[in-house]
């Protein structure tokens, strides 16, 4: 199995299924969790040097963070209902705690930060929605915590493919940092698939083929894109849902196509990401 390919585990104690630290995937700047929560359950986090952002995948939950409390965020019962996720920001240094009301699918986004700002609620209204693409190509975004909204390292997005489309396509790349042009940042894939026993594909190949692996998805698996270009492809009958967070030493999504691809899109920026 490639390096790139992170499956889940059972449930430990605390709920993770599945983990992905700077150590464990050979980078320096994203974390990512995920834990599966019954009702009742408590999650507890917070780490110094490290900035989060809580996203209810699916479920409810109350979130304490740093002396504040959020009730009831989240509440849509799978990533494919189209409704916002709840999500939580939680600067570097401040703890958090949330506790499920019924069953959840919490994803707990880190990257490197100093605790600049304070934990606050992201609203639907903060999460601006993009159709991009057209015919096979179509997919649907909602910029969970983009760049336009206040984080000290983190970019977080998701996004849904329907069955049989691409995305993330034309292959595009950023993990060269060119001022206006491109940036490096890290990034993981987090995906679902609806239903369940479907699967995806994708490749991550950097252009002088030192990297390139393509991987079987399944639901729950995550990908990990290190540095090259990295297009996903939906089966025939599956929708695919990913939550990917992005993180590197600027705060700024700037990317490149393959330019043996790049005809696709031609000029327009909507075929992008």
């Amino acid at each position: 199995m490639s390096r790139l390919h992170i499956r889940p585990q059972p449930p430990d104690a605390a709920g993770t299924v599945l983990e992905v630290t700077p150590e464990s995937a050979g980078w320096a700047h994203v974390g990512f969790k995920v834990a599966r929560l019954q009702d009742g359950q408590r999650y507890r986090g917070g780490q110094a040097g490290r900035e989060a952002c809580l996203v209810l995948v699916a479920g409810s939950a109350d979130v304490d963070a740093g002396g504040l409390r959020f009730a009831g965020v989240g509440g849509r019962a799978s990533p494919f209902e189209d409704r916002a996720p709840g999500a939580v920001y939680v600067p570097a240094g401040a703890e958090y705690n949330v506790t499920a009301r019924g069953a959840v699918e919490l994803a707990v986004c880190t990257a490197p930060g100093e605790g600049r700002g304070t934990p606050r609620l992201i609203r639907d209204a903060d999460m601006s929605r993009e159709v991009r693409g057209s015919g096979s190509n179509t997919r649907y975004i909602r910029n969970v915590l983009p760049e336009t909204e206040p984080a000290e390292g983190l970019l977080v997005v998701e996004v849904i493919t329907p069955g049989g489309h691409w995305s993330s396509y034309p292959p595009h790349k950023h993990d060269t940092d060119t001022p206006e042009r491109e940036s490096v940042l890290e990034e993981t894939y987090y995906h679902r698939i609806r239903p369940p026993q479907g699967f995806a594909f994708q490749r991550v190949y950097t252009p002088d083929r030192s990297l390139d692996d393509t991987i079987s998805v399944g639901d729950g698996d995550v990908v990990l894109v290190p540095r090259g270009y990295h297009p996903v492809g939906a089966a025939h009958g599956y929708d695919l849902y990913y939550l990917n967070v992005m993180a590197g030493p600027r705060r700024r999504w700037l990317f490149s196509n393959d330019p043996e691809h790049a005809w696709i899109a031609g000029r327009s920026a909507q075929e992008q990401g």
